[in-house]
């Protein structure tokens, strides 16, 4: 079961993405993840994205493309994977699915959360994280027991820079002119699931188990 999943940020994806884990014996794989593990590892793909990410460039779809094809040829991706952050764009979802062919995979599903700006907007201001052991909070819906610090290490609360005022709805406009033709891509291939997901999370969840269990 190959699943890709989809939606602004602000969305929800993470939540999510841990509760399928826990019911499905697929992988999550984030690309900013995989891009730090290839650099770390210091393999050859690792190396080639390390220059561009430290010069602040955008890693090119080749190399994004490659790197993602290799994390799925692990031993734990024999069952399937959640992909998280890629594809963005209609060629990347393209590329990716040459390389799955290349492996006699495919896209199964996939899931799009669509939450309203207004909504996203509202979550995405109000959010805050640990630096320590990077848990995610909301001032607005899931704020800390004890103001400013972590309830699960107790380490000092931070607001991203890119989750203030206008640098979030550029955030969005951004994503809303890149995922609109990939939507359209994956709903002419008949693997879209478009859920709301202005719900709690459980609920959201619980549509999208009912559709994996159905394939």
């Amino acid at each position: 079961m190959n699943i890709i999943l989809m939606g602004p940020p602000g969305a929800g994806k993470g939540t999510q993405a841990e509760l399928i884990k826990a019911r499905f014996p697929i992988p999550h794989i984030s690309t900013g993840d995989i891009f730090r593990d290839a650099v770390n590892q210091g393999s050859e793909l690792g190396q080639e994205a390390q220059k561009y990410m430290s010069s602040g460039q955008l890693v090119p779809d080749e190399i994004t493309t490659a790197i993602v094809k290799e994390r799925i040829t692990q031993a734990d991706c024999e069952q399937g994977f959640l992909l998280d952050g890629f594809p963005r764009t209609t060629a990347q979802a393209q590329a990716l699915d040459q390389s799955l062919t290349e492996l006699g995979k495919k896209i199964d599903l996939a899931v799009n959360i669509d939450v309203p700006t207004e909504l996203l907007i509202e979550r995405l201001s109000g959010r805050i994280s640990c630096q320590e052991c990077k848990r995610v909070y909301n001032l607005n819906f899931n704020p800390p027991r004890e103001q400013g610090k972590c309830d699960s290490c107790g380490s000092e609360l931070v607001q991203r820079n890119d989750d203030r005022g206008e640098t979030v709805a550029k955030r969005l406009e951004v994503y809303s002119q890149q995922t609109r033709p990939l939507l359209q891509y994956y709903e002419a291939q008949g693997v879209l699931f478009n859920i709301e997901g202005s719900r709690g999370s459980n609920q959201v969840f619980a549509d999208i188990q009912e559709k994996l269990e159905s394939l």
